[in-house]
């Protein structure tokens, strides 16, 4: 046989259902038989903010001037029923992470970062640590169903309280914290057993309802002598209703936390599978607060996969009062940073792809309670690197506001996007591009 006569070669084709990551992660599970535990929040490509455009002034709009004409955004939080409201001079804030999941030093360089800027942080689980505290012009505590770490005295020292329902990875779930993570000194925060995995509940032990949640809600500004604003977290799933019903149970802050959103540690499967992403949960959610006649009344913040000033600028236009970010913030500290891809490569993993922050091991020393690792980031360097990125955050969202024609990053609004895509379209409730059409809302 010649080779004018062999038969042609069949080229070798991957299966889009069973691809390479699919099969690699059914044999770990066949060769250990327990299930994947990650960080980082989901990685399958979603509708986002990427999907949307501006619409920039032109002859039907006019434009602002960015050397001569104010752009603002300040942001005021908390004004329905406390005493005390929160004032940001920027509407990104960030997202509660706790001392356990971080170390020490990630905590301060936070709480340094967003003092610096003008913002808030928030504690997360585990408690307040003295560095959180004493380096955060405006601090969040975060009042979980866990209860590790609470006291009243801390709500006190608290300029807002966060009653946190659901978190955007896990909605209906709780997180987890591996035992070497659990030092003598988180352990004594949280009454643990020293180097016990342990995993956070993942409901109030103390209601069931939203009927529940009023009490609690006013149990806590008793406490607080009615001062701090309440805000009340949910993962996104049933944006409407949980929007309204956090608002008839007497909150002045909701809190909305799309499935993007990073976590410390939970199951892959429900990271990739449980939620919706951000851009689908907004429009329902302000929707509710304009239904109850409570839009701009009670505030809402939106997380989970914010990047940078465009997304913040896009979250605002449908509606939010403010963003907040967690991943983001992280990387601007040093996560994932390719200096320490050598230390990366022999975890089996590389820079940007980094997501065991359960294990403890993180190079850079922020996702770790190793003294050794946690030396390595100065909070102060650190600190000053997210101040920098919130800054440029802010800058970018101004930069958009004023090129529609607005005196505030809070006068942007749906009419100022379209969608590129007809998912996009939907969930965001604007027009595809170039079309009058909202998909089921109208024709072409």
């Amino acid at each position: 046989m010649n080779e004018h006569s062999r038969p042609p070669q069949t080229v070798p084709r991957l299966s889009a259902t069973f691809d390479p990551a699919t099969m690699a992660e059914i044999r770990r599970a066949a060769a250990t038989g327990i299930y994947d535990i990650r960080g980082g929040g989901t990685k399958r490509k979603l509708p986002h903010f990427d999907d949307l455009l501006f619409l920039g002034a032109s002859i039907s709009r006019y434009p602002l001037e960015g050397y001569r004409e104010k752009c603002g955004t300040d942001v005021v939080l908390g004004t329905r029923y406390a005493k005390k409201p929160i004032h940001l001079k920027t509407p990104v804030t960030i997202a509660g992470m706790s001392f356990g999941a971080l170390s020490a030093q990630a905590k301060e360089a936070l709480g340094r970062g967003a003092s610096m800027i003008g913002t808030s942080t928030t504690t997360g689980d585990g408690g307040m640590t003295p560095e959180e505290r004493g380096q955060s012009k405006t601090l969040v505590y975060q009042y979980l169903p866990s209860r590790y770490g609470m006291n009243p005295d801390d709500l006190r020292r608290a300029d807002a309280i966060e009653v946190v329902v659901g978190q955007g990875a896990k909605p209906g779930g709780g997180g987890m914290l591996l035992g070497q993570k659990i030092s003598p000194r988180v352990a004594k925060m949280r009454c643990l057993p020293e180097g016990i995995d342990q995993r956070s509940a993942c409901r109030h032990p103390d209601w069931t309802g939203p009927d529940d949640l009023e009490i609690k809600i006013e149990e806590l500004r008793e406490i607080t002598d009615w001062e701090k604003p309440i805000y009340v977290k949910v993962g996104a799933s049933r944006p409407y209703y949980d929007t309204a019903l956090a608002v008839k149970a007497g909150a002045d802050v909701v809190v909305l936390d799309g499935m993007q959103g990073g976590t410390a540690a939970t199951q892959d499967v429900f990271i990739e599978h449980v939620g919706i992403p951000i851009l689908a949960a907004i429009r329902p959610a302000v929707k509710a607060l304009q239904d109850l006649g409570m839009h701009r009344k009670v505030q809402l913040i939106v997380s989970g996969g914010i990047r940078s000033g465009a997304d913040m600028a896009k979250a605002l236009a449908l509606g939010a009062d403010a963003v907040a970010i967690g991943t983001a913030a992280l990387i601007a500290l040093g996560d994932n940073d390719p200096r320490w891809e050598a230390e990366y490569q022999k975890l089996g993993t590389t820079a940007g792809a980094y997501d065991d922050w359960h294990e403890g091991r993180d190079p850079a020393g922020i996702t770790t309670q190793d003294p050794d690792l946690a030396k390595r980031l100065d909070p102060e360097l650190a600190g000053r690197r997210l101040a920098n990125y919130l800054a440029v955050m802010t800058l970018e969202c101004q930069t958009i506001a004023r090129a529609a024609g607005k005196s505030h990053v809070h006068n942007l609004e749906p009419e100022d996007l379209v969608a590129l895509s007809i998912e996009a379209a939907a969930m965001a409730g604007v027009p595809l591009a170039g079309t009058n059409w909202i998909p089921g809302q109208g024709s072409f």
